[in-house]
């Protein structure tokens, strides 16, 4: 007898609306795009399913591909090869902001980097974009030799499992700094910098109007050293230079506060 992997819309928001029900795990699986077809879930999903949750053939889970559709699904089998699973009905998965933001973000110093991708993916970045800056404490071959970026793409996809975005925010290919390019990652999206405290050209990001924000954004944050003056000059010609209060925020902790007031001032809260 086929298995019912079906879940209508009726139900599921029932089911949500009842405190402490316990959802399926959740899967990343790119390929997941059709009700009905089988796709086999990538290697460390693979693992996570069988080695760490113990689930096997016939256990329900949910399988979202990381472009913003998520499905029901059912565990079709477990071997050594990986794990397939069949799709199901769609399903509800938590909404995107509503301004699409990417996050342009100097690479800061050991693990920083990992917390700020992790956060970034659950607040609600659309995108992120490592800097190497004139006061970043590495290299374009240092980022290389240690991939780097596979590691912030793992890190993505585990952060949009945990806070249920069926979307998994792009890592872009690490850059250079130069306002030129970096105006050109995004041309549609309106600029935002942000500056130390003192620095006199910024404006208190809380005063920017809501309507000039607008659909699109690019939040810039720099490194533990700040931005040197010729990266602020080259900032101040393509966007806003914007500060968050009078007080000095760890260059780890920025990007997550600036996010949540940039999201807050268009009103997603």
């Amino acid at each position: 007898m086929p298995l019912d992997i079906r879940s209508p819309v009726g139900a599921v928001q029932t089911q949500d609306a009842v405190a402490g029900a316990e959802r399926p795990a959740r899967f990343y699986a790119p390929s997941a795009a059709v009700p009905g077809e089988r796709v086999l879930l990538p290697a460390d999903e693979s693992e996570h399913l069988a080695r760490v949750l113990r689930l096997t053939t016939g256990d329900r889970v949910r399988v979202f591909n990381g472009r913003g559709s998520e499905f029901h699904a059912v565990v079709d089998s477990v071997a050594r090869s990986g794990v397939g699973v069949i799709l199901g009905e769609p399903c509800r998965s938590a909404p995107e902001p509503c301004v699409a933001v990417t996050l342009a973000q100097a690479v800061l110093k050991g693990d920083k980097m990992d917390e700020v991708v992790r956060d970034a993916v659950m607040i609600g970045a659309m995108a992120l974009l490592p800097l190497i800056t004139a006061r970043t404490g590495t290299s374009m071959a240092a980022l290389a030799r240690s991939r780097r970026r596979e590691r912030w793409g793992r890190i993505a996809v585990s952060s949009a499992k945990q806070c249920g975005r069926a979307v998994v925010p792009v890592i872009a290919e690490p850059m250079v700094f130069d306002g030129d390019a970096l105006r050109a990652h995004d041309p549609a999206a309106a600029v935002f910098a942000l500056v130390e405290p003192h620095a006199q050209a910024g404006q208190p990001l809380g005063s920017l109007d809501a309507a000039a924000i607008g659909p699109r954004a690019t939040l810039v944050v720099g490194p533990e050293g700040g931005w040197s003056e010729e990266e602020i000059a080259a900032l101040s010609t393509i966007g806003t230079l914007v500060t968050l209060g009078g007080r000095t925020l760890r260059a780890d902790a920025m990007a997550l506060v600036a996010l949540a007031a940039l999201f807050a001032k268009c009103g997603e809260y």
